[in-house]
């Protein structure tokens, strides 16, 4: 079967480290354009395309003027207000450029564990996809303080490929994948290029840090959304978000990075694991 038949509904997770300059924490409008340049491909291939992006408080920090990542939660919050319509319309007007449409979606925790407004958020995903529409999501941090415990975005995204019925989760990463120890400290770290079943052994080898004064995520949260979206019947890969051009690899399978078989399980129920582990 033709590797870019496989997956027919993807969800693509970027973080803010990958979206913005280090020096300056402005947006890296180059990354963005060929991001959205790879997206709109895909989507020309037939597949259903969804971002999660991160970024909306670097922007917002950045536009304000803010050099350190606030503290305070209403500090974050008004830099998201900020960021989030600023990198919406960066979105709109480079995805208007390879004649796509994309459309805002902000969650919240409640949306997920309400079945009520999960549904509602489930049938709109689906109107969007319906109508060639390519969703861009991201935490409505202006509203909802789960930001972190979110992960930068990696359990979102999890949740979102689970909640719409995604076949593959990438993340792009500022790490090649999930390595057998911190290559940052052990050189002799090898990268697993494929998970079967996440283990004890597996988390193992995780580290909960970030190296990013702008990202949230670490490996930990990462293997967190491995298990979401494998237990409910996606692979997922991790990958460097570095050259975003990755994403034409990853459908060639000519890529670095480890990739988590999807392992449906039947017990695993969405709403539940959110209110075990998010509270």
């Amino acid at each position: 079967m033709d590797e870019k038949l496989k997956y027919k509904r993807i969800v693509v997770k970027i973080g803010s480290s990958s979206l913005t300059h280090e020096e300056t924490g402005r947006l890296n409008l180059s990354k963005m354009e060929h991001l959205v340049r790879q997206l709109s491909d895909l989507r020309n291939q037939g597949m259903d395309v969804c971002l999660v992006s991160s970024g909306a408080i670097a922007v917002g920090r950045a536009a304000l003027g803010i050099n350190e990542r606030p503290k305070e939660t209403s500090a974050k919050q008004a830099c998201a207000a900020v960021g989030q319509a600023k990198l919406m319309m960066v979105y709109q007007k480079l995805f208007s450029e390879y004649s796509q449409t994309a459309g805002q979606v902000l969650l919240t925790k409640n949306t997920m564990v309400n079945p009520v407004s999960r549904v509602n958020a489930k049938n709109t995903f689906e109107e969007l996809f319906h109508m060639g529409i390519i969703p861009v999501v991201n935490e409505n941090d202006t509203v909802s303080t789960y930001e972190m415990q979110f992960g930068d975005n990696d359990t979102l995204s999890a949740l979102v490929a689970s909640m719409v019925g995604a076949d593959l989760l990438i993340l792009l990463s500022d790490i090649d994948g999930l390595y057998t120890d911190d290559p940052h400290r052990n050189p002799e770290a090898k990268l697993l290029k494929r998970v079967d079943s996440i283990n004890e052994n597996i988390y193992g080898m995780a580290k909960d840090s970030t190296g990013s004064d702008v990202g949230t995520g670490g490996m930990a949260t990462k293997l967190t959304a491995a298990k979401i979206a494998t237990f409910s019947g996606a692979d997922m890969i991790i990958t460097n978000g570095k050259d975003v051009r990755v994403l034409a690899d990853i459908f060639s399978e000519d890529y670095t990075g480890t990739l988590f078989s999807a392992n449906p399980n039947p017990n695993f129920n969405l709403a539940t694991y959110i209110m075990e582990t998010i509270g």
